[in-house]
């Protein structure tokens, strides 16, 4: 009984519908660019026979179309897909370095990263003292990969500011 209720609703007045859903103004052409309009009143005056081509409409293609029954199906949704694959190991974290520069507010890092704070020190470590804080004990220490730490040795280095006193003036002592 409800579903003869609902079918009855919903196809009120449907021939009136569809008949004014016809009616409707088709949407417009998008515009033409301002140099292919000249081409195409050249082209459509020297032949004809392409206007009356565009207007014709194939009988063939059109009983063919009749033919066509559409079948569609929901497609897969991607959670379930997820869920299929194999599951993701948890990542490990290591303890931050040191316990300056607020160093609190950071309380584990995933191995493989370090924050800037650790990358200044291990580049200024580095720089002050070569020999003891090599790539390779720098990649141990902070557990990255060697190939990272010599990258990372090779093209950023930290900033040293030197003042210098001016040449042509004397330096006046302090008191």
């Amino acid at each position: 009984m409800g579903a003869s209720v609902s079918f009855a609703i919903r196809n009120f007045n449907l021939e009136s519908q569809a008949e004014l859903e016809i009616s409707k103004m088709k949407p417009s052409l998008a515009p033409r660019h301002p140099s292919t309009k000249s081409l195409l009143r050249e082209q459509m005056s020297c032949h004809p026979e392409i206007k009356e081509e565009i207007a014709r409409k194939d009988d063939k293609l059109l009983s063919l179309l009749k033919d066509v029954y559409v079948d569609s199906k929901d497609p897969v949704s991607s959670l379930q897909v997820k869920d299929g694959g194999t599951r993701q190991e948890p990542k490990e974290f290591r303890l931050a370095k040191g316990r300056d520069f607020n160093m609190m507010s950071i309380k584990n890092i995933p191995k493989g990263k370090i924050s800037i704070v650790e990358a200044l020190t291990l580049l200024n470590n580095h720089k002050l003292y070569p020999e003891t804080w090599t790539a390779e004990k720098i990649a141990e220490e902070y557990y990255l990969e060697q190939k990272d730490v010599k990258s990372l040795l090779k093209y950023f280095v930290t900033f040293e500011v030197r003042i210098f006193p001016p040449e042509d003036k004397k330096a006046i002592p302090s008191k």
